[in-house]
């Protein structure tokens, strides 16, 4: 299980470092969403050593791009492949809310590194089906809150994710994950990665004509929150480790007792010929 923090600030990546979180999803404008970062932020996070991967989302919005907004996927798509990032983090939806499977294969052909499939998952009407044709071309992740405005709310769906994935493809849980959720989502799913972004909705810059509220990120609830994340994990391997030992204790107990009837058979057939 692995840990993502969706990061798009300075601050958040310098923390991210700090945390030592196992890749970070660089974007801009939280408080959209999330949309495609400037290279200058992508090369700052590279130059931390940070596992990278970068959002593909030309505007604010649902998933139904146009051509000229798939051009520009495609055209930061061109620009990332000169650099060291890890992955690409991205979604294209039909009109009828399936996975534009035409935009997806233009996107796996042209980008052999790691491919994440985002929350635009949740907006899909038949994902069950569209998760094994994203499986099926060689999509690596589905960040997902299981088709919920909440990932608490979503944790049955994620847990038929789970399975249909079967460790084939990691399934990443997100939008809305905290404090007051992350034990639970980790001990009813245990997904491969949970996802979040750990910040607080406030005003920025007050004593300017351009204060806005946005998303700021936290890094003390950054850090509870991987900390929180590492004692679930130590429970849960712990746990693995307690079901393995009584499986083979299990095992042996069966053998003895194989191994005793043996014996007992041999025995009788034994006895029974030599009278």
């Amino acid at each position: 299980m692995k840990v993502e923090l969706c990061a798009s600030t300075v601050q958040a990546l310098i923390e991210a470092q700090k945390l030592g979180v196992d890749r970070v999803e660089l974007c801009s404008c939280l408080e959209q969403g999330g949309l495609t970062p400037s290279m200058g932020f992508v090369e700052f996070a590279l130059d931390l050593g940070l596992e990278c991967h970068v959002l593909l989302r030309p505007r604010a919005g649902g998933f139904v791009y146009s051509p000229a907004e798939f051009a520009l996927i495609l055209q930061d798509l061109s620009v990332l492949s000169s650099t060291s990032v890890q992955g690409i983090v991205v979604g294209a939806l039909t009109s009828k809310n399936q996975v534009d499977r035409e935009a997806l294969i233009e996107i796996r052909n042209r980008w052999t590194k790691t491919i994440t499939f985002h929350r635009a998952f949740d907006d899909l009407v038949e994902w069950e089906s569209d998760l094994s044709w994203l499986l099926s071309i060689g999509v690596d992740r589905v960040l997902s809150s299981g088709i919920a405005h909440s990932v608490e709310t979503g944790i049955p769906i994620l847990q038929k994710m789970m399975k249909l994935a079967n460790g084939k493809m990691e399934i990443m849980a997100g939008g809305g994950v905290n404090l007051s959720n992350i034990s639970k989502i980790i001990e009813k799913v245990t997904p491969d990665a949970v996802h979040f972004s750990a910040t607080n909705k406030q005003p920025m810059d007050e004593g300017s004509k351009f204060s806005e509220i946005q998303w700021v990120f936290d890094p003390i609830k950054a850090k509870k929150l991987v900390e929180t994340f590492g004692k679930e994990l130590a429970v849960k391997v712990v746990e693995e480790i307690q079901n393995t030992k009584a499986v083979f204790e299990f095992i042996s107990f069966a053998t003895k007792i194989a191994f005793f009837m043996f014996l007992f058979i041999f025995n009788f057939i034994f006895f029974k010929q030599g009278i």
